[in-house]
């Protein structure tokens, strides 16, 4: 199985680029946000791949991040979404926004996608609020505190380092973005709202 693929950007189309890897070209589809982000024909650029196998073809998905591959892969698994619904809501919203939509059960951000309704957007959310990824960009926010970030006592905060914690961050990572939170927020914020800022931290 092909997991990355470094090479020159061949072809930009709509929905898919032909990377050249060594003189050979692969054709890759990808979500419009990965398209966007690569580079013009002729220069370098890298892809995580999700090959998917059947007897009649073999399709490569290429994402910017293994973050957003990570969430295709989810996605799929939910009943009803196939690799066009799950390109359509990472084209529209990144892998953060999409974590920050599932842990507040934003159905209507994730309804922004095309082809998914409210329906599929409150399924999205109630099989995935469970099983999201967490991301290694949290580290550089623990750094970027001190790395030593007192532990987050009783009331909203806590609930809200739980929430993380619960979604899939470490519990220093946690720390550390809500207590940047409750800075920019003050001591009297809803948990709802330091988890919303908690995790815009985690997306810098």
């Amino acid at each position: 199985m092909i997991g990355k693929l470094k090479g020159v950007v061949d072809t930009l189309e709509e929905d898919h680029v032909i990377l050249d890897v060594h003189g050979v070209g692969y054709l890759v589809h990808c979500s419009g946000r990965t398209l966007s982000a690569l580079p013009r024909a002729g220069e370098a650029a890298a892809l995580f791949i999700e090959t998917h196998v059947r007897e009649d073809q073999i399709r490569l998905f290429g994402f910017a991040s293994a973050a957003e591959r990570d969430w295709f892969r989810l996605l799929q698994g939910i009943q009803g979404i196939g690799t066009k619904t799950a390109l359509a809501v990472l084209s529209t919203l990144s892998a953060s926004e999409l974590t920050q939509a599932i842990a507040l059960g934003d159905k209507a951000t994730v309804a922004r996608a095309p082809g998914v309704g409210p329906r599929v957007a409150t399924r999205i959310i109630t099989e995935l609020k469970d099983k999201m990824p967490g991301f290694s960009a949290s580290e550089p926010l623990v750094a970027q505190l001190g790395g030593g970030v007192a532990p987050v006592q009783g009331g909203a905060a806590a609930d809200a380092v739980s929430a993380l914690v619960n979604l899939g961050y470490g519990v220093p990572q946690a720390n550390a973005a809500i207590a940047a939170a409750l800075r920019g927020a003050g001591e009297g914020a809803k948990t709802e709202v330091l988890i919303r800022l908690g995790l815009k931290e985690l997306a810098k």
